[in-house]
C-alpha cells in the first residue's frame, strides 16, 4: 500500500508551530467564580454514529425525541468532530485530549492485545479522581483489558462493560450483522472453523471491576443492564454527597444491532431504527435520573466516537448531507475510518440547565479532544504538566455562547488510506484539504483506490458540505488556501516532534484474550450455562 512520507521536523516550522500553540492552547481555561461545588460530569459516547441518525439534525427522524429534547433545552454542535474515525483513536484522544501520534493510539486493540493506552499518558478519570470525585464507567472501554491498561487501573473507582467493540466475541443469541454470525461454539469436535469476520471460539465478556461476570454476555439485556447501573451510580453519589464522573461509552450504535424490542425472530422491523430508539431511551432515563438527583450542578455531554460503518449497508446510520460524493463517485466508503466529513463529523448535545443557555445551536468547530481540558476547567483543575494537548477549554462556548472554536483541526488516518494516526487531512475554516484518499469499505464490498494528492484536493465547506468538487487547484483562492494549511500543518507536526510522545504496544498473544474459564469451549463460565 503506497503512503505518504511526512517528516516530523521541517525546517523553518519551529516559530509557526510557537504560533499554533499559543493560539491553541494558552489563555483558554474560563472557570466561572460561581460555580462554587464542583459539578457533575457525564460523557455519553455513542458507536459507529451517524450525523443523521438524531431527529435535531434531519427533520423527519422520530426515533431519538429524548435526545432533541434534551438539545432544545441545552445545547446543539453542527460542527463537532469525532477527534479519530474509528474505536481506539478516538477514545484515546478523548480521554487524553492527544491525538494518536502522542498518545501512541493510532489503530484499535484486538482480542489478544498484551498492550493499550500507554501507561504514561494521562487519562481524564485518573485527575478527576485525584481532585475527589467519584469516578465510573459503564460501556466499551477499547484501551487495553490486560493488566495494567485495564479502566479499574485508569482512574475509575468503579467499571461495568465490556472490553472492546460487541462485535469482538460470540454470543449465544447472536444480534443483526453482516456477515451473520453463529452462536458461541459448545463442542469443540462438532463446531467449525471460525467465520469471517466472526469469533465463534471466543465469547464476549462483561466485566464487573476486574472480574468477569458474563462469558457470553446477553446482548439483548446488555442496554439494560447499562442502564441500571449508571442510575445507580447517579444516586450513590447524590447519597455520598460526592461530586461524580461518569463516563458512559455506549454499544450503540456498532454492529450487532440487539435492541431487546426487536428479537432476531422479527424480521418486519428496521433493527437499526429499534436500536436507535432504545438508544434514545437510555440517555433519557440518565436524564431523568440526573434532573432528579443534581440538575443544577450536572452537565451531561453526548457525542459519538466517529461516524456510521457504511459496510454493515442496512445495519448502519446516515451520514446526513455529509456525502462525500468526491469519494463515493470513484467507489469506497466516505464514512467510518475515512477523513471524510461522514467519518468524523458527529451529532453532540450539552445540557446543563442554569448554566447552558436552552434552545441554542453552535456553529463553533470543536471536538472530541475539547472534553478533556474542558472538563478539567469546569472541575477548576489544572491539565496535567509536561506534555502538549490538541483539545482546546471551551468554557466560553458552553457557557457564554462564544463561537470561538479551533482556528484549524487534523484528522488522522483510522485504517483507510496511509499509515496509521497521520495527520493526512487538514480543516481550516471552511475548508478542507486532503493529502490521501480511498481505501475504506463500502457497502457492496468497494474500497476505492488509493491515491494521494500533492498538492492537496482542496474543499470549501461553506459552499460543498458534500465535499463534491474540489476548488480549481490553479485558482487564486486555492493558492491562498494552500499556503494557509500548509503552515499549520508543518507547525503541528513540528510541535508533535517536539512534544513528549508515546509508543503502544500493538503485541498480540492469543493468552491475553479474557477468559473466565480456559478449559471451557469459547471461554464460557460454567455457572452460567
Amino acid at each position: 500500500m503506497p503512503a505518504v512520507s511526512v517528516p516530523l521536523l521541517l525546517s523553518g516550522a519551529v516559530f509557526t508551530a510557537l504560533v499554533y500553540f499559543t493560539t491553541n492552547h494558552l489563555g483558554r481555561r474560563d472557570t466561572d467564580s460561581y460555580l462554587k461545588k464542583k459539578p457533575n460530569f457525564i460523557i455519553v459516547l455513542a458507536d459507529d454514529i451517524g450525523w443523521g441518525d438524531l431527529g435535531l439534525n434531519r427533520p423527519g427522524m422520530n426515533h431519538t425525541p429524548n435526545l432533541d429534547r434534551m438539545a432544545q433545552e441545552g445545547m446543539r454542535f453542527t460542527d463537532f468532530h469525532s477527534p479519530a474515525s474509528t474505536c481506539s483513536p478516538s477514545r484515546a484522544a478523548l480521554l487524553t485530549g492527544r491525538h494518536g501520534l502522542r498518545n501512541g493510539v493510532t489503530h484499535n486493540f484486538a482480542v489478544g492485545s498484551v498492550g493499550g493506552l500507554p501507561l504514561n499518558e494521562t487519562v481524564l478519570a485518573e485527575v478527576l479522581q485525584a481532585a475527589g470525585y467519584y469516578t465510573a464507567m459503564i460501556g466499551k472501554w477499547h484501551l487495553g483489558h490486560r493488566g495494567p491498561y485495564h479502566p479499574s487501573h485508569r482512574g475509575f473507582d468503579y467499571y461495568f462493560g465490556i472490553p472492546y467493540s460487541n462485535d469482538m466475541g460470540c454470543t449465544d443469541t447472536p444480534g443483526y450483522d453482516i456477515p451473520s454470525c453463529p452462536p458461541c461454539a459448545r463442542d469443540p469436535l462438532l463446531d467449525g472453523d471460525e467465520h469471517k469476520e466472526c469469533y465463534s471460539r471466543i465469547a464476549l465478556p462483561l466485566f464487573e471491576n476486574l472480574r468477569i461476570v458474563e462469558q457470553p454476555l446477553n446482548l439483548w439485556t446488555l442496554a439494560e443492564q447499562y442502564t441500571q447501573k449508571a442510575i445507580d451510580i447517579i444516586h450513590h453519589a447524590r447519597a455520598s454527597g460526592q461530586s461524580f464522573f461518569l463516563y458512559v461509552a455506549l454499544a450503540h450504535m456498532h454492529v450487532p444491532l440487539s435492541a431487546a424490542s426487536r428479537e432476531p425472530s422479527i424480521t418486519h422491523i428496521d433493527p437499526y431504527a429499534a436500536s436507535l430508539e432504545e438508544m434514545d431511551s437510555f440517555v433519557g432515563r440518565i436524564k431523568t435520573a440526573s434532573d432528579a438527583s443534581d440538575k443544577e450542578n450536572t452537565l451531561i455531554w453526548f457525542t459519538g466516537d466517529n461516524g456510521p460503518w457504511e459496510k454493515k449497508c442496512q445495519f448502519s446510520g446516515s451520514v446526513g448531507p455529509f456525502l462525500g460524493r468526491w469519494q463515493t463517485d470513484r467507489g469506497g466508503s466516505s464514512a467510518k475510518r475515512t477523513t471524510w466529513e461522514g467519518g468524523h463529523r458527529v451529532p453532540t448535545i450539552a445540557y446543563w440547565p442554569g448554566k447552558i443557555p436552552a434552545n441554542v445551536t453552535s456553529s463553533a468547530l470543536l471536538s472530541g479532544l475539547d472534553i478533556f481540558p474542558t472538563v478539567l476547567s469546569l472541575a477548576g483543575e489544572s491539565l496535567p504538566s509536561q506534555r502538549q494537548y490538541d483539545g482546546i477549554d471551551v468554557t466560553k462556548v458552553l457557557l457564554h455562547q462564544s463561537d470561538t472554536g479551533h482556528k484549524s483541526l487534523f484528522h488522522p488516518n483510522s485504517g483507510a488510506a496511509g499509515h496509521f494516526g497521520d495527520l493526512q487531512t487538514v480543516r481550516l475554516g471552511q475548508y478542507k484539504a486532503f493529502y490521501i484518499t480511498g481505501a475504506a469499505e463500502a457497502c457492496g464490498g468497494g474500497t476505492g483506490q488509493e491515491m494521494v494528492h500533492d498538492p492537496p484536493l482542496i474543499f470549501d465547506l461553506s459552499r460543498d458540505e458534500g465535499e463534491g468538487v474540489p476548488l480549481d487547484s490553479s485558482s487564486a483562492e486555492y493558492s491562498m488556501v494552500l499556503e494557509r494549511v500548509e503552515k499549520e500543518r508543518q507547525a503541528v507536526l513540528t510541535d508533535i516532534a517536539m512534544d513528549n510522545v508515546s509508543r503502544a504496544d500493538y503485541a498480540i498473544d492469543p493468552s491475553a484474550a479474557p477468559c473466565c474459564d480456559r478449559s471451557h469451549v469459547a471461554c464460557r463460565c460454567r455457572g452460567l450455562e
